[in-house]
């Protein structure tokens, strides 16, 4: 499993240079150096000294990829690509284009993320299998029906619309949690309640089918039908010999977004006022901070080969026959 792991870790280096080359040929595509200087400095009144002197302060004044006033190597090395990659593969991320220190505000906007992401992850879970399991037992029944249909309908609405009525109903007219913000200790769970309510309705929907899909699979397989030729009752056999069978896919689904559980959510953070890592990255697009979007993909590449590296080891954990080689 040592040499697996180790194999997986060096295939994710090129991926981790790909990522990174494509997030910079993307985003200086659309600004130039120029132009992120004169959004940060201010569209009007901008002189050129001006523009330089900040361009030199945060590392822009080499060429993007490719430096011909350099000879051998430095043609490479001499140049924005590889000098900020350089650093940001040794987890010195350097700073923003405001000049705050892009790692400090990682580690104090993780766990805001954290408090949010974690919640909605394993109650969301609980419940998806759990209401899955229950369409599946009372299967080609009423229940199952309108299970269904109960699904479809939750699919079919945006998550915009339950947070801005989860907002209006349960903040505006009753009075019950604040409508957003965030505080320290726990005084924060009063403004985590609804964010994380609204975050495992608006995935219900799409969830609970697939598991339910899932669940539906293993009960035509022969081992279900030699279950139940030996007298087992049916709920033995959704809960003790289907749940567990299903588990590969489960698995393959869950764990992969554990490590990215850490990065938030974009619009979640952003609605109800969480100073996470999802607003944190929504604001930096919106301001155009290559600095600070450049780091927020490559954290979201790592988590997730990370996700992936779990997901592989957790199948060995669930099924003693999987050998990673």
């Amino acid at each position: 499993m040592l040499n697996y792991i180790i194999r997986r870790i060096l295939y994710a280096i090129p991926i981790l240079v790909g990522v990174n080359l494509i997030t910079f040929t993307l985003f200086f595509v659309v600004n130039t150096p120029d132009d992120m200087a004169r959004m940060q400095l201010g569209i009007k009144r901008v002189t050129p000294d001006a523009i330089a002197k900040w361009k030199q302060e945060r590392g822009y004044d080499q060429p993007l990829m490719f430096n011909n006033a350099r000879e051998g190597l430095e043609k490479i090395t001499r140049t924005i690509f590889f000098e900020k990659s350089v650093a940001m593969f040794a987890f010195r991320f350097g700073r923003a284009d405001d000049g705050r220190d892009i790692a400090y505000e990682i580690r104090t906007r993780m766990l805001p993320s954290l408090a949010i992401a974690l919640p909605v992850f394993v109650l969301g879970l609980i419940v998806y299998i759990a209401f899955a399991l229950t369409m599946v037992f009372f299967r080609a029944t009423y229940v199952d029906f309108w299970g269904v249909v109960l699904c479809v309908a939750l699919m079919s609405i945006s998550s915009l619309f339950y947070i801005i009525g989860g907002q209006f109903l349960i903040s505006k007219l009753w009075h019950l949690v604040p409508i957003s913000g965030y505080s320290q200790g726990l005084d924060s769970a009063k403004f985590l309640v609804l964010p994380v309510i609204i975050g495992v309705i608006s995935a219900a929907g799409a969830n609970t089918r697939w598991y339910r899909t899932l669940f539906l699979e293993e009960m035509g397989k022969d081992y279900v039908r030699t279950a139940r030729a030996k007298g087992l009752p049916e709920s033995a056999v959704l809960f003790r010999h289907v749940l567990q069978n299903a588990l590969i896919p489960i698995l393959t689904g869950a764990v992969v977004v554990i490590p990215l559980l850490f990065l938030g959510s974009l619009i979640v953070e952003s609605f109800f006022g969480i100073p996470g890592l999802g607003s944190y990255t929504i604001d930096a697009i919106n301001s155009q901070d290559f600095a600070v979007v450049r780091v927020m993909v490559f954290l979201g590449s790592l988590l997730y080969i990370v996700g992936l590296i779990l997901t592989d080891i957790s199948y060995t954990l669930v099924d003693p026959r999987i050998r990673l080689e």
